[in-house]
């Protein structure tokens, strides 16, 4: 039975493939052992600091470290520094561990941390940059080689939060280290239980565990962390003994494959809400009359019509028969349970008589015709359901042509503001939405590290000034409050379109056991022999 984690943060943030024969179980007894797992979206790069993108993140945990850690439900534990206190309002105090050495053999220090905090906000080309987690530090002090002090402007409590977002790299990496030199290993270097030994983009990255690491030591001698982004296909490999683990089981495998004799399922409720962003700009570029004629103006600038296309979507539908019930329909960033979490925010009420007058009452009693952005091969289902979405707007009078497409041309297509909606997805890993509601909701502001994937133009003063008090309050009651009541006022405003919160579902051959995680990361350590 799927189970909802507790990821409450309360005082612990202060301190085709259906046909392929299934062949026996293989055997683990053996040594060294490799273990040949495939994850469904590639990461594009090995530089930890390049993207904030969950298939990044996860395997920039088997190379590198994070001050901070969070365990599977999304609780703060140490990391890289085995502890951390408030030292007053405005300075935080992080011990660090001792006798850590980077894969190089050179050792762990204060200066890789103030390195590491100066790179992330310079990376070049970075398409969603994890400034949003380093621009609260606005200076540091090594008070000696393993303790680090991070000053703030004001009373900032969640910093040991951010920390557990930033990967720490070798300080003697060179004053630009580039990306591509992480991508081909010169730069792979980290303190992480794995070590890099080759990456080819799209296909697979190779691993050997690290026998010199600080913490728990990896079951597995090597890693082939594949890539297989086709449902079937990777489905397919693993009934098929060519991989014994998998991430994101296909919705409509989930009931087949927990009746194989010799598969295991290993599931959880995840903290990744999947949504629709519309342009705020005056002008869009995919809009267009009923008939496709020119429009002078964007309809989404009007509340009427971002409402009308909110509740002309059937979220139990999408939850129920494309997502196989693996998805929980949802009105917010967070789950049910959670930190920040709304209770009195439901899912918009499925309405597409209202949606019609919504938007008659804007001034589009034809509708009119728009372009839906979408991946497929991201999110669970990603173009299964935008298609789903545009049917509902069609039913409306919104004619919808849908664009699906691989992710890694949406974000593409983001970074240039080119397009007028389109789907995504956050994750919320660190437990709390203060990183989801900065980063997709903030007013752009890149020096303040807000709105940093904020494309739709979206500003609101008043979310702001809530969020700006949460973010400075250090009660965690108060604190929570107020983000709430930011998500109040984006919610109202119809800022974005929320849609469910995804299920995370792995997949193993018989003789192994995983320990399922929120953050739907797909990690090789946490996987070992029953």
């Amino acid at each position: 039975m799927l189970q909802l984690p507790t990821l409450g943060l309360s005082r612990r943030l202060i301190l085709g493939a259906a046909l392929a024969p299934a062949l026996p179980a293989p055997t683990f007894a053996q040594t060294p052992r490799t273990l040949d797992l495939a994850v469904s979206a590639p990461p594009s790069s090995i530089d930890p600091h390049y993207y904030t993108l969950t298939p990044n993140n996860a395997l920039a945990a088997h190379i590198f470290d994070n001050l901070v850690h969070r365990d599977a439900q999304g609780r703060l534990t140490p990391g890289l520094a085995e502890s951390w206190r408030l030292v007053d309002d405005t300075t935080w105090e992080f011990k660090l561990r001792e006798g850590v050495n980077f894969h190089n053999g050179e050792p762990f220090t204060a200066a890789d941390v103030t390195y590491t905090m100066d790179r992330v906000p310079r990376v070049l080309n970075s398409p969603g940059s994890f400034a949003v987690f380093t621009k609260a530090v606005q200076s540091m002090e090594v008070v000696s080689p393993h303790v680090i002090r991070m000053r703030t402007a004001g009373i900032y409590p969640l910093l040991p939060a951010d920390m557990s977002q930033v990967a720490i790299i070798w300080h003697g990496l060179g004053a630009n280290p580039s990306t591509g030199d992480f991508n081909s290993g010169k730069n792979a270097i980290g303190t992480g239980p794995f070590r890099f030994v080759a990456f080819r983009s799209g296909d697979r990255v190779e691993l050997e565990r690290n026998d010199g690491y600080w913490g728990e030591k990896p079951a597995w001698q090597r890693v082939n962390y594949r890539m297989i982004s086709n449902d079937g296909a990777r489905v397919a490999a693993l009934k098929a003994g060519d991989v014994v683990f998998i991430d994101a089981v296909p919705t409509g495998d989930i009931a087949r494959l927990r009746g194989e004799p010799r598969i295991e399922i290993s599931d959880t409720v995840g903290l990744r809400s999947v949504y629709l962003r519309t342009d705020f700009r005056p002008e869009t570029p995919y809009v267009a009359g009923p008939n496709g004629e020119p429009m002078t103006r964007n309809p989404m600038v009007d509340l009427r019509v971002r409402q009308a296309l909110s509740i002309a979507i059937n979220r139990a539908a999408i939850a129920d028969r494309i997502m196989s019930g693996a998805a929980i329909p949802t009105g917010q960033l967070m789950p049910p349970g959670t930190y920040g979490y709304v209770p009195d925010i439901a899912p918009p009420a499925f309405d597409p008589d209202r949606a019609k007058k919504l938007l008659t009452e804007a001034g589009y009693p034809q509708g009119f015709t728009v372009t839906l952005v979408a991946s497929n091969d991201r999110y669970v289902n990603d173009a299964l359901i935008a298609q789903s979405i545009g049917q509902m707007w069609a039913r409306i009078g919104v004619k919808t042509r849908v664009d699906t497409m691989p992710f890694a041309v949406v974000s593409q297509r983001n970074a240039r503001n080119d397009t007028s909606i389109s789907l995504g997805g956050w994750a919320n890993s660190s437990g709390e939405p203060s990183s989801g509601l900065r980063g997709l909701l903030g007013t752009r502001n890149l020096e303040k590290g807000w709105g940093t994937v904020n494309r739709t133009g979206y500003s609101s003063p008043q979310f702001d000034a809530a969020l700006e008090r949460a973010m400075s309050t250090a009660d965690d009651e108060a604190r929570e409050a107020l983000m709430q009541e930011a998500t109040r006022i984006a919610a109202k405003d119809f800022a974005w379109v929320p849609l469910h919160v995804q299920k995370n579902v792995w997949a193993m051959r018989q003789g192994l056991k995983h320990t399922p995680r929120a953050d739907e990361m797909t990690l090789a350590q946490d996987v070992r022999p029953a």
